[in-house]
């Protein structure tokens, strides 16, 4: 295998910002509704806010620390920064341009209007008053800048506004801080329909009252971005998880200042105060912000916040409304463990329904009576759901039930803390993982008695366990009782509850354990048959591809003659199309209405195909410092659902970018009279890509040969033991 250090590599953070610039291309794409214009505009900043306080804040640390380049990428630390800055200018100026040539007037001749304080009317001007009044002015809190009022501790993403003052008595000038409180809606309506005024311009129209008695000369808002990543691979083994991790999170809010964003218009001397004042309370070893950390783009920070105009009450101009049907093994009204002790069950988010699928499984999980345990990974959760009220319900009908709950999932520690906890609370069995690694894994286990014996009952999925995010991002997810499969999962449950070192198993790729082995083995394998003549054909589709060793073995593929095609949402190191390296590697990704989040890899194996689902995209953390599952799809009838979708998003020309060797990606379109193909559009009317419109599933040879009797569990639900020492006496996965 080459040395994946010498091989073309495209950087991880500027293909990361590529994507994000994907996103923003939606916004400016006449073909979507108006209002999901805007929604797009709003993640891509949030997006972006995001990578600043995690990706852009790890790469500062890396240059204060002296860090060199780090192969494979030869773009050393401090010249990415500035790369990163060049590009985001690039991106907020396009944001600009987007938002106040192209949607604000398009909404305006729709009656949606962002006004000034002073675009308003006597009697409007009246109400917002009165809004000032009752609800704004008594949160609010001035903060003076002086020798007896040291500089404010400001929070991460909170907006402020900068005041200076003058005292008319002395003469003396004053600055001053006010912080817009995010407990009040940031769009204020001024009385016309859907007309809006921002919540710091009333603010800016009011500061008399915070001042009264001095004479207020202007104002300016800005923002801070902080570090927000968690810095537990620093500490030693803490003795108790939760506490750590709650600790960290509480001193996140202080850490140190990556960026700084201004109102466009803001003076020099302002500016000057905010980046001398935040740079004396940054950490010693980062150092402090530069002009060159300001962005001053636009008079309207906070552009997250605009994703509230894609709910206003204007159906025209939305996406029309989508329901996910039910799965048609699962409409008969049977016990859904009738249903998968018959065959397996492989669903497709959201196009098919969670709540019908996930949902119910976990929910006749609980109340049957016959069920014994329940296990579950919960990585993220949407709250109060369906799903915690399963479990809550199965623990206080005293079934086992044993949660493992991904305490370090980046954003939602809190919130994991708090569930936690009110798990616990329910008698129900939690644990946080193996030290040092996330359980980015999507499982569940129901052991249950039935006729025969005691059977396991699985889901294995790509998604999180949340139904908020399982209407908006597509998965799949597989329901099996197959009895390797059942014992592969209790071995991973026992090794994440208890104490062992499992590395051996039946179907499953898990990692760390044998995922990045198999997969480079799979790479290869098809390699080798397309040295053969026997063709060599590999599909993944996933979110992200950064893993050096895997893109080196996708390159040896290629050279070997082997066809790869590439479905990867968001970063991709690899570089296509490069002659006689990569020229049989196809990139493509695929941006829409849901987050492309499933995981699915397809290998041809000389007419013989395999292919599995799961949590993992290729990426170092993924391969070697999480827990993840990745399990296979068997049997030709579900084979053809998984290449109907794959095959569904190779032939898109609506949704799709092409990614060139140059690194640059190109929209593809239709050309002359074809068609228009979407794979999201196709989807929501055909959940796996199978209808008669010649968008569907072209068959490998060998793929459909066998029906749907292979599809059907083996007999004999308990695995026994025998099964299990003979597996592992083997020495890997068979």
């Amino acid at each position: 295998m080459s040395d994946a250090g010498s091989l073309p590599y495209l950087n991880r953070e500027l293909s990361w910002l590529d994507f994000n610039a994907r996103v923003l291309a939606e916004a400016s794409d006449e073909r979507v509704p108006l209002l999901e214009r805007m929604k797009f505009l709003a993640i891509f900043s949030t997006n972006l806010d995001e990578f600043y306080m995690v990706r852009v804040a790890g790469l500062r640390r890396r240059v204060a620390a002296g860090a060199a380049a780090e192969a494979p990428d030869p773009m050393p630390p401090g010249d990415q920064l500035h790369a990163i800055g060049d590009r985001v200018r690039e991106l907020l100026a396009q944001r600009h341009q987007l938002l106040h040539d192209v949607l604000l007037p398009a909404l305006a001749i729709h009656g949606v209007r962002i006004v000034g304080m002073n675009d308003l009317t006597a009697t409007e001007w009246s109400s917002v008053d009165r809004f000032f009044e009752s609800q704004l002015f008594p949160v609010l809190t001035p903060l003076a800048v002086d020798p007896g009022h040291p500089f404010p501790y400001i929070s991460n993403l909170s907006l402020s506004l900068a005041v200076e003052v003058r005292d008319p008595v002395t003469g003396a000038e004053h600055f001053a801080r006010v912080k817009v409180p995010r407990s009040l809606p940031r769009w204020v309506p001024v009385g016309r329909t859907h007309h809006f005024v921002p919540l710091e311009e009333v603010i800016g129209a009011n500061l008399s009252a915070l001042f009264p008695g001095m004479e207020v000369l202007r104002w300016f808002t800005f923002r801070i971005t902080r570090y927000s990543d968690l810095d537990l691979g620093q500490m030693e083994q803490p003795e108790d998880l939760l506490a750590s991790i709650e600790q960290q999170v509480f001193q996140r809010r202080f850490g140190e200042v990556v960026r700084l964003e201004v109102q466009d218009g803001m003076p020099e001397g302002i500016r000057s105060l905010l980046l001398e004042e935040l740079g004396a309370g940054e950490q010693q070893e980062v150092a402090p912000l530069t002009e060159a950390d300001v962005t001053a783009i636009d008079s309207l920070l906070e552009m997250g916040d605009l994703m509230m105009f894609a709910g206003l009450d204007l159906p025209e101009l939305r996406d029309p409304p989508f329901t996910p049907r039910i799965p048609k093994s699962l409409r008969d009204g049977r016990s859904i463990f009738e249903v998968i002790r018959e065959r397996d069950v492989l669903v497709h988010h959201p196009f098919e329904s969670f709540g019908a699928s996930v949902e119910q499984f976990l929910e006749a999980a609980a109340t049957d009576p016959q069920v014994l345990a329940i296990k579950l990974t919960l990585y993220r959760t949407s709250g109060d759901t369906a799903i915690v009220r399963a479990l809550t319900e199965a623990a206080l009908r005293g079934k086992q039930v044993a949660v493992l709950i991904e305490l370090q999932a980046r954003f939602d520690e809190q919130n994991n803390i708090a569930w936690a906890r009110t798990l616990e609370s329910y008698g129900i069995h939690v644990a946080y993982g193996l030290p040092g690694l996330k359980t980015h894994a999507k499982t569940v286990l129901v052991v249950r008695r039935d006729g025969d014996g005691i059977r396991r009952y699985v889901h294995i999925g790509t998604g999180n366990y949340n139904s908020k995010t399982a209407r908006l991002y597509t998965d799949m997810g597989l329901f099996t009782c197959n009895p390797a499969i059942g014992a592969d999962l209790s071995d991973l449950f026992n090794s994440l509850t208890g104490v062992s070192r499992q590395k051996f198993y039946r179907k499953l790729l898990v990692a760390p354990a044998n995922l990045r082995e198999r997969v480079l083995e799979l790479i290869a394998r098809e390699a080798s048959h397309a040295r053969a003549g026997k063709g060599g054909r590999i599909i993944a589709k996933m979110n992200a591809l950064v893993d050096a060793q895997i893109i080196a073995a996708l390159y040896e593929a290629s050279q070997a003659g082997a066809e790869i095609d590439l479905i990867i949402r968001g970063i991709c190191c690899l570089r296509p199309g490069m002659p006689g390296l990569s020229e049989n590697i196809r990139v493509r990704s695929i941006i829409g209405r849901f987050l492309e989040h499933s995981r699915v890899l397809a290998f041809g194996n000389a007419g013989h195909p395999e292919y599995y689902i799961g949590s993992a995209d290729w990426m170092p953390r993924n391969l070697d410092r999480r827990v993840e599952v990745m399990v296979p799809i068997e049997g030709a009838s579900l084979q053809k659902r998984v290449r109907g979708v794959l095959e569904t998003c190779l032939r898109d020309n609506r949704q799709a970018w092409e990614l060139q060797a140059d690194g640059n990606y190109v929209r593809l379109e239709p050309v002359g009279d074809e068609p228009s193909r979407g794979t999201q559009g196709i989807l929501m009317h055909d959940p796996w890509g199978l209808g008669g419109d010649g968008t569907g599933a072209a068959a490998w040879e060998g793929d459909l040969e066998t029906a749907d009797s292979n599809d059907r569990v083996p007999d004999g639900g308990r695995a026994a033991r025998s099964g299990v020492r003979k597996a592992k006496g083997k020495g890997r996965h068979t």
